[in-house]
């Protein structure tokens, strides 16, 4: 049998089939501090390229972590484009906003201001409206997007001797929790359901996703967990990562990935937050509950942004005066909540 995504196809836009049909040196650019969402969307989205003729460059700030190794394709992602090449589209995966590209696009300015870009992103943050900005909120992740894309362009799931579906699977997994957050609706069950049929190995994925830690990723959340704090009756509950942690246990910065999901299991959390150390700068990770807090109006008080139940910012200011004030507005929004 066949899954059906005929249903939703039509959402694709036009113009962002057109300008991916008929450009011959593409540029995709994934986010600062890559997972696997915007990691598979860019391989994919260089997989969709190539299946019409085109050639391709897969670009990240950062290096993806080694949590992602086992995508395939991964070792063709660049920190910076292709200095031989000369790009006629650019196309920004999973970037709620510019500035979630990072540092590339300030090494490379006049590369990412001369050439023409499409946005294929959901986040309820993105405030693009440009003629081929394609923002999906409804989307559990760019890869449910990209997924359909691919059904729009009549390139076969199973393109890539299966790395396509794999590519994509992996950043539905993991902005869904292996489909255990709110997020998950029914499109994504039947994109998940057309990828599995194309071949992605849908529980060896979750398992590399959230089944399986090095020792320093499950010593460096003991100590963030060790030091959970709560108030207002643990409606507001969160903790704290600092570098010296990252040293003491060995971790590596992407390790600190999947701390927030585990505090956010608090029963009575409207708000969880994850304070983690940068420098002279703070970065936080926000989880709210269904029904309750909008994650992005705590975030946006900082410039962040993310979804209703799950969003970040970095707040050019120290730990401690970034708690006392993120911890104020935490607290009185999880004291309007009534239910």
């Amino acid at each position: 049998m066949t899954v059906d995504l005929s249903p939703w196809v039509s959402g694709v836009p036009d113009a962002v089939v057109d300008v991916l049909s008929t450009a011959r040196e593409v540029l995709v650019v994934s986010h600062e501090n890559p997972d696997a969402d915007t990691l598979g969307a860019s391989l994919a989205i260089a997989l969709l390229v190539e299946s019409r003729g085109g050639r391709a460059s897969s670009v990240c700030t950062d290096p993806p972590p080694a949590l992602y190794a086992f995508m395939p394709g991964i070792d063709r992602v660049r920190t910076d484009p292709d200095p031989e090449r000369r790009y006629d589209l650019l196309v920004m995966v999973d970037c709620g906003s510019l500035d979630r590209v990072g540092a590339v696009r300030h090494r490379h300015r006049a590369l990412f201001a001369a050439v023409p870009t499409v946005v294929i992103d959901h986040h309820v943050s993105n405030e693009g409206g440009g003629a081929t900005d394609w923002i999906d909120p409804g989307a559990a992740a760019t890869c449910e997007m990209v997924t359909l894309l691919a059904a729009r362009m009549a390139v076969p799931l199973t393109a890539g001797e299966g790395s396509l579906a794999e590519a994509l699977m992996a950043g539905i997994v993991m902005d869904t929790a292996t489909f255990a957050h709110p997020n998950a609706t029914p499109r994504t069950l039947s994109v998940a359901a057309a990828l599995v049929e194309a071949g992605a190995p849908l529980s060896e994925i979750s398992r590399r996703l959230y089944r399986s830690k090095p020792d320093s990723q499950l010593r460096l959340f003991g100590r963030v967990l060790h030091r959970l704090e709560a108030v207002d009756g643990g409606r507001v509950v969160w903790s704290t990562l600092t570098d010296a942690d990252l040293v003491a246990t060995g971790a590596a910065a992407a390790h600190s990935e999947g701390i927030i999901d585990l505090l956010s299991q608090a029963d009575q959390a409207e708000v969880t937050i994850v304070f983690k150390e940068q420098g002279s700068a703070t970065r936080i990770s926000v989880r709210t509950k269904s029904g309750g807090v909008d994650a992005t109006v705590l975030t946006g008080t900082y410039g962040g942004g993310g979804h209703a139940r799950a969003a970040g910012a970095t707040i050019p200011l120290p730990m401690a005066e970034a708690q006392e004030a993120v911890l104020q507005v935490a607290r009185r929004l999880a004291a309007a909540v009534d239910r």
